[in-house]
């Protein structure tokens, strides 16, 4: 097929879709959102409420046959093609680089290779944790792989990490890029926001301050606000977040004796335990939050205390902060909706690379 066959329109397949994180900063950014697949059943659950024109797959990509994605493909023959592989990131974080090497998500990347191979899509996204693309082929690591099979194939690529505030997102988040084409060269797109341009970061004041106020294990019982539930603190975890300074406040601020034992537990040198800082801590007002994890509405595990309010952030609140709009509806329970924001990629990153996609098929069309 020629350039002048097909249209501008941009047909994304996202596989490990997720709760739609990436689906939803490229459906913003004007795309079309056609076919995903993920084996988590709440997170499917998710996805098809909030994107239920989408063809959705619940097979593993390493059972996938191009026969799932024939009808898609060919429904959308006259439109650009994006591939986007935003795989479980876990084997490759900092903490598990040197984990067990028969890890089956340590595999995922490549057999997004091999669905790239068989159906050559004009466009390729991934995204994943910072540290992918360094472990090395003898240690088990897909990326030299990947990146030699998109180049064998004609792709030009450009990669990197790249900070998710730095394109409108509220929370400070650390990303590795790739952007991949078959018509021509293309590059990661400036950052929107900081220092080196004329837009301030987004802070958790601008994300979340407006919301109704909620006590810990309340739920918001207005319609105009979706998943707006904050999860319950025990006795000593309230005494403790009473305790912390209102924007940014933390353990620093309890009298010893709401310290947990591990904080307070000696070594053998006698030196205290400094422990992960950020633990039972309040978010600032006018800072964009910390990185959200999967325990994202978990008072005990990060900087997720409510600047002001007495409780965790809600599991609205964690939306917002991971760019999710309003009307974008979580389902599951409480754990699992935290541990679907917490895995998905940021919506405004995943804006920012879907307009930067959008304006290189401008300039192929002339």
């Amino acid at each position: 097929m020629t350039k002048s066959d097909q249209n501008t329109k941009i047909a994304v397949y996202d596989f490990f879709c997720g709760c739609g994180g990436t689906s939803r900063g490229f459906q913003k950014a004007g795309m079309d959102i056609v076919f995903a697949l993920d084996i988590d059943r709440d997170a499917k659950s998710t996805f098809t409420k909030n994107f239920p024109e989408t063809v959705f797959c619940d097979r593993s990509i390493t059972e996938l046959s191009i026969s799932d994605l024939q009808q898609s493909l060919d429904n959308h023959k006259k439109s650009f093609k994006l591939f986007c592989g935003c795989a479980p990131c876990q084997p490759f974080t900092k903490q598990n680089t040197e984990s067990r090497k028969d890890d089956d998500r340590r595999n995922l990347l490549t057999h997004f290779g091999t669905v790239i191979e068989a159906c050559e899509p004009d466009f390729v996204f991934v995204e994943n944790v910072p540290g992918l693309q360094k472990v090395p082929k003898h240690k088990h690591g897909p990326f030299p792989a990947f990146k030699g099979l998109l180049q064998k194939m004609g792709y030009q690529l450009t990669f990197g990490v790249v900070a998710a505030q730095d394109y409108g997102s509220p929370q400070l988040r650390r990303r590795f890029v790739l952007l991949a084409s078959k018509h021509g060269e293309i590059n990661i797109p400036e950052p929107t926001h900081g220092k080196e341009t004329d837009t301030p970061y987004k802070t958790v004041h601008d994300a979340i301050a407006d919301l109704p106020a909620i006590a810990a294990g309340e739920s918001y019982s207005g319609h105009d606000v979706l998943n707006h539930r904050a999860a319950m603190l025990s006795e000593i975890n309230m005494q403790r977040i009473k305790a912390s300074a209102h924007d940014g406040g933390g353990r620093n601020n309890w009298p010893k004796d709401l310290w947990p034992e591990c904080y307070t537990r000696k070594n053998e040198d006698g030196a205290t335990h400094s422990g992960h800082t950020d633990c039972y801590g309040r978010l600032w007002w006018n800072k964009p939050a910390t990185g959200l994890t999967t325990r994202c509405i978990s008072y005990s595990n990060g900087r997720f205390g409510h600047p002001e309010q007495d409780r965790a952030i809600s599991v609205r609140e964690a939306a917002r902060l991971q760019g999710f709009d309003d009307e974008f509806e979580f389902t599951g329970n409480l754990n699992s909706m935290a541990r679907q924001i917490g895995n998905a990629v940021p919506v405004d990153l995943a804006f920012a690379m879907g307009k930067y996609f959008i304006k290189h098929v401008e300039a192929i069309n002339g």
